[in-house]
Formats: structure tokens, sequence, C-alpha cells
């Protein structure tokens, strides 16, 4: 089995980040390094069954660089992408550093409409024999990902499942360890089984039946005020009350949130994220 499994948060904010350029509001003007969030991505670091070191990314945002360099990131061995929009993916060309350092190309994950978009966006990675000049651009293995079809890499298995963003159908994760056999292991490290659901505002019947039996959950949770492609407050408490995780944290939060405020009155079990939480 693995070991030394680790997941860490990289960033907890919206498309706009906090601070948001051009505001002064106590949020924006917070000493609290918690109420500084990049955009949402996370990483797995930990070594699999042949004493190898790995990294799986979720998502791929626009700071990826500098989330990289704060953790010393040197390799990435896969990337689950949850659906194509801006916040999530326009770190792609940061990666090719990783490509440059083993010599290898990086599995990239996806659904097809997020695959066609990136291969429509990224030209210049995915049909770079089309480039003017020849450069330096990452070496990306696109794959597609199928709802409730898992794929099982390293000794982790990620199982995608459905949500809705406004009228998009996105895809979020569930995350559990394999045992020798390939099978779901009986004893799951920390912080597995883990499942991670950004940019949710609505939850299909089918995938709640997925959400069972889980350590850890990472949710999406905009802010107070009612939003049409987001989870509110009320709506993702209620969400993580169904789901009923061991311990539930909020992501993708707006500057409308500060942190020691809310967290604090959030129910038993809920936290909010912050950026470069690591867990176990």
């Amino acid at each position: 089995m693995i070991r030394d499994l680790e997941y860490i948060q990289l960033g907890t904010g919206t498309s706009a980040g906090v601070p948001v350029i051009g505001c002064d509001c106590p949020t924006c003007r917070s000493d609290d390094p918690r109420d500084r969030r990049t955009r949402c991505g996370g990483c797995f670091r930990f070594t699999d069954a042949e004493g190898t070191p790995r990294v799986i990314l979720l998502d791929c945002p626009p700071d990826h660089r500098m989330h990289a360099l704060g953790l010393g990131l040197d390799r990435c061995d896969l990337i689950l992408v949850t659906h194509d929009h801006v916040d999530h993916t326009f770190g792609l060309d940061e990666v090719r550093r990783y490509n440059a350092i083993s010599g290898q190309p990086i599995e990239l994950r996806a659904d097809l409409p997020t695959l066609d978009s990136l291969q429509r966006v990224f030209r210049h990675i995915f049909r770079k024999s089309e480039n003017v000049n020849p450069s330096f651009v990452a070496d990306l293995l696109p794959r597609p990902l199928e709802p409730f079809q898992p794929i099982d890499r390293f000794g982790l298995r990620f199982e995608p499942l459905p949500v809705l963003h406004g009228r998009i159908p996105i895809l979020g994760f569930r995350v559990d360890a394999l045992d020798e056999r390939g099978q779901i292991a009986d004893s799951q490290p920390a912080p597995l089984p883990m499942a991670y659901l950004t940019d949710c505002s609505a939850i299909p019947a089918e995938t709640w039946p997925r959400l069972g039996g889980l350590r850890t959950l990472f949710l999406d949770m905009l802010r107070e005020r009612a939003h049409p492609t987001h989870f509110t407050l009320d709506q993702a408490v209620d969400a993580a009350e169904r789901i009923a995780a061991t311990e539930t944290w909020f992501i993708h939060m707006t500057h409308d949130l500060r942190h020691a405020e809310l967290d604090s009155r959030l129910p038993d079990g809920m936290r909010l994220a912050w950026d470069g939480l690591r867990l176990p």
C-alpha cells in the first residue's frame, strides 16, 4: 500500500482570489493569513508501494507556480480536472517544468467537454507541431473520464462524481486507497476516504450514494448570499450534514467571508479551509 500520504489544499478562493483587486473591505485588508485565498486546487503527495514519490493534482489554477514554489513541488504524475473554467485550469502552462525535470509526459484526466475546451484554449500545448517557433511547452497526455468510472493510479482510486455548477455538469472526486490486490483497502490512511466537490450548486441524486462513509469532505461554500452556481453557507452546511463526513472543510470562498468570524460559528466537524492546509 501507499505510505506517507499527505493532502494539501493549495488554494481556497474564488476566481477573483482574496484580496480582490481594488477592494478595501475588512477581509481584503485582514492581516489573518487565513483570509488570503488563492484560486482553488488540491494536491496529494505520497510514496507508492514501490517506494516512488508521487504527486497528483486536483485542478491546476493560475496560482499553481506560487503553490509549487511554496511547497517545493518538483514532480507531477497526474492531473485531474473538475471543469474547464479559468480559475481551475490556467496553471497548465506551469507544469512544463515537471516535464523538464522528469523527462516524462503527464497524464491529464477530465470529461470530454473539458478536454475539448482545454485542447482549444491550449492549442500551443496540444498541437505544438503547428507553433511557428519551437517552444518549451507542457507535455500532457489527455484522457477522458466518465462519471462513476474509477481510475486507479499509484495505489489510489479516483471516482469521478457528477455535480452541478449552475446549469453546467462538472466533476468532483471520491478518493480511496487500494490494498495489495488492487481493491479498496479495509483500512484507509487519513484523510481517506475523501471527496472533493468544488464549484457545486447541487448534487444529483445518483451522486449522493457515493458520498457515504467519508472521513474527509472538501466542499464549495461561496458566501452567505444566494448565488446561481455555488453553494451558499446554509446550502453547504445542509449538504455537509447530509453527507456526514467525519470532518468537512469548506473551500472556494469569496471576500464576503472572514475566516475568524465565520469559522467559530460553524457546526461541530465543519471548518473553513485555508491555503496550505495539510491533512493528516
